[in-house]
């Protein structure tokens, strides 16, 4: 987690917003954890951004924009051989073209 300020303002606390925390019959604390992230900078009350984060959901993108891979057995129209193929590629017998329809 790298948290930093929306605003920029150097503030270098954050109040998490969303925490849920544990405590002892006593009150004492003994655990806690974010049921979702947003938090707050301290110093000016803007909401924090945390950059960790940013990486994380730029590989989410991607893997979710890039296209689905399909697998097909077909049957090579020039020698008949049986192929597995990724979407186009040869035939590793003649060397034909094939693509997935």
């Amino acid at each position: 987690m790298n948290l930093v300020c929306s605003h920029r303002c150097g503030g270098e606390l954050f109040r998490g917003l969303f925490a849920e925390v544990d405590v002892d019959s006593e009150g004492s604390y003994q655990d806690h954890r974010f049921a979702q992230p947003g938090f707050i900078c301290l110093s000016c009350g803007a909401p924090a951004l945390d950059l960790g984060a940013v990486t994380e959901q730029m590989e989410a993108d991607e893997a979710e924009d890039s296209p689905p891979v399909i697998v097909a057995d077909i049957l090579c129209p020039v020698c008949e051989t049986l192929v597995q193929v990724r979407g186009e590629m040869e035939c590793p017998n003649c060397g034909a073209p094939l693509e997935v329809a």
